[in-house]
């Protein structure tokens, strides 16, 4: 059965509000990328350049964007989510793979979920 209109609105909101968080959090990926190349040429740094402190700063950088390569994959995700949810309201709810029943607890969890339980755990073992 298909989930309720206020359902489906809350999942929306819930939708909105994840995304507006790593829309924020990506923006200030972008300020500490352009702050570490800032101080990274040497002229505007107020630290000589030694070879530990070029690598810790290689290594942030690194950090840095895993982390935002991360969030941007939740960015996908939760992008994809809405789509299912504006263009086809009646299947978001229900897994990709078999057609059952997600559940409110897990969509509540993560309102951008495509699988049921059991799917997404036969997609991780298949996967390791």
């Amino acid at each position: 059965m298909p989930l309720k209109k206020k359902d489906l609105a809350h999942f929306e909101q819930r939708l909105l509000e994840e995304r507006q968080k790593i829309i924020k959090q990506l923006a200030q990926f972008d300020e500490s990328f352009s702050d570490t190349l800032q101080g990274s040429d040497g002229d505007l740094s107020a630290y000589s350049f030694h070879m530990a402190d070029q690598g810790t700063d290689a290594m942030e950088r690194e950090k840095a964007f895993l982390f935002a390569s991360k969030e941007g994959r939740l960015l996908y995700h939760i992008d994809q989510a809405l789509r299912r949810l504006y263009r086809t309201p009646d299947q978001y709810g229900f897994c990709e793979e078999c057609g059952a029943d997600i559940g409110l607890e897990r969509l509540d969890a993560l309102p951008h979920a495509r699988l049921c339980i059991q799917c997404k755990e036969r997609e991780e073992n298949s996967g390791s």
